[in-house]
Formats: C-alpha cells, structure tokens, sequence
C-alpha cells in the first residue's frame, strides 16, 4: 500500500488528494449580509457539526488567491452572524449557481431569484427553500495560513421545511430530506439508500461472539 507524505505535494495535490478522500462531505450553503445589506450566498464542503452542548457548528474559509477574505468570511467577521443551509436534491442546483464568481457586492441572492425568509434571533435571512436552515452566531475564528481560516458558530435556532421533523421525537424524514453529499471536482452523491447497522453494549457483543464461535470437539 502506497503513502503519501503530505508536506511533499503541492498544495494542489494535497486538495485534490484530501477532497477525494474524505468523502462525502455535507454542503453548507452559507448566507449572511454585506455592508450594504444585500445577501450573499456561498456553498462550503469543508464543513460538520461539532458539539451538541455547546450546539456548535465549524466551517472552512478558503480565502482568494490574492489572500484577501471572500465575501462570506469578510461578513461574518464584521457581523458574527451567519445562517447554514442544508442542501437536498431539490436545493442543488442554485446551490452549484451560488458558486458562481459573482463580483464582489452582487447579490447570488438577488441574480438568481431566490425567495429569503426573515431569521428569527440574528438579521440575516434564511433561504425559503432549504430543507433546514440554522441561525448561527460565530464564536471564535482560528487562522491557518494565510489562506484557510476555521470558524466555529454557534446554532442558536434549527428552521425545519413542513413535513420534514417530527418535532416531539425529534425525528427527521430521512426519505423526504433527501440531502446531497459532496465527493470532488465536479461530483455529488445522492443520499437515497441508507442501511442499519445497531451499536451493541460490550455485553451484547460478548454473547454474539462466543455464540459464533464454533463448538469444540470433545
């Protein structure tokens, strides 16, 4: 089995070998304001829930390549506030459009027509037609480089589409959510056949072991 020794590939390498291994990622679709009020939108794969207890949320910024910060992390270090889209199959599309090298000030929002509902705890607007939205507030940035930041935010309200929760189990409708994943360059993955496998006490596992085992001969 080959190695690869990650301080000896180019940063190019260490991405495109990185992003094709640690896969699929969940896809935040990230909104918050410019100073101007207008919604940005941007799409992130370096992104995971964190902790429950704090509820908290980390992202990776990627800056230009000139080192200058990009939209959204320019206006979550003026604000801290922020709201994470989840991304289904129905939302992929304007997401992917989201990617889209809009000038610097240009609403994605805006150019392609998406309908916004107002947050409840923060001033930043939430996608209508994502599957679930969280209003976040950010809670430290950590600086990596001069390139990649690692914000961590806290959630401080889950908006759920209809039909989606069941809000006294707290269960979601896996088959109606149908979320996307990311892989690399230019493929996603669909999400459509999920399988059980059931976490067993140690107990549970002793007893199944040893009554796999096969008998011994006398």
């Amino acid at each position: 089995m080959s190695g690869f020794l990650l301080k000896d590939l180019s940063r190019q390498d260490r991405y495109k070998l990185l992003c094709a291994v640690v896969v699929p990622r969940p896809i935040a679709l990230v909104t918050t304001l410019d100073v101007n009020g207008a919604v940005n939108a941007a799409p992130f794969s370096f992104f995971n829930v964190f902790s429950e207890d704090p509820p908290l949320i980390v992202l990776g910024l990627q800056h230009k390549p000139d080192r200058t910060p990009k939209d959204t992390t320019r206006n979550i270090e003026r604000d801290g506030e922020f709201v994470v889209q989840m991304v289904d199959e129905a939302l992929a599309k304007a997401m992917n459009d989201c990617a889209v090298d809009f000038p610097s000030g240009e609403s994605e929002v805006s150019a392609l027509g998406l309908a916004t509902a107002p947050s409840v705890d923060i001033k930043v607007p939430r996608l209508a037609a994502a599957p679930f939205a969280l209003e976040c507030r950010r809670t430290v940035s950590l600086a990596f480089g001069p390139g990649r930041e690692l914000m961590v935010g806290e959630v401080l309200r889950v908006h759920a589409r209809e039909g989606l929760l069941d809000a006294k189990n707290m269960y979601v409708d896996f088959a109606a959510y149908r979320p996307i994943g990311r892989l690399f360059g230019n493929l996603y993955s669909y999400q459509r056949e999920p399988f059980t496998m059931v976490r067993e006490t140690h107990a549970e596992w002793t007893a199944r072991a040893e009554d796999s085992e096969p008998a011994k001969s006398s």
